[in-house]
């Protein structure tokens, strides 16, 4: 993975360059899909004294920059990424909850197109892949898949 110049990053989007937002984008570059516990976690061992409240405000400044995207796949709690700029999709394995990134067929957003836009400019589709990753299938049917009316393991 090629070094990430963080600040740079910042600058070029107009955003100051914090220690709470160089921790949280090279947090999201080793933990692609990470839940916000995570990146607080993974942001601590660079910062150790930043705040829940800094990394929540780094994740909302970062995200709206477009240099971090969010997921949420129903019945998950939100994710975050650094992989942003292309059209890509994600599975998500019903059983842990494991995510993965899924390149688009097409390549070019939307990437599908609705039967009706009813007046809309789409330029977006999410599309999420559900199923049962390689090692929950391994472990057969000691586990059950979980419903996704029913949030995720954290």
């Amino acid at each position: 993975m090629p070094h990430l110049d963080v600040a740079e990053l910042l600058r070029g989007v107009g955003l100051r360059v914090t220690r709470p937002r160089v921790a949280v984008l090279e947090a999201l570059e080793r933990l692609p899909h990470a839940d916000t516990g995570d990146v607080i976690d993974a942001a601590r061992r660079d910062v150790p004294d930043v705040s829940h409240q800094a990394v929540y405000d780094s994740l909302a400044a970062l995200t709206e920059a477009g240099l971090v995207r969010r997921i949420q796949p129903h019945g998950h709690t939100a994710r975050y990424e650094r992989r942003v700029g292309d059209n890509h999709h994600h599975v998500v394995c019903r059983t842990c909850g494991t995510i993965a990134d899924v390149d688009c067929a097409t390549g070019e957003a939307p990437c599908l197109v609705p039967s009706q836009d009813h007046g809309f400019v789409i330029d977006e589709a999410e599309v999420i892949f559900w199923g049962t990753c390689p090692a929950c299938a391994r472990a057969g049917s000691a586990e059950t898949p979980r419903d996704p009316q029913t949030p995720a393991p954290a």
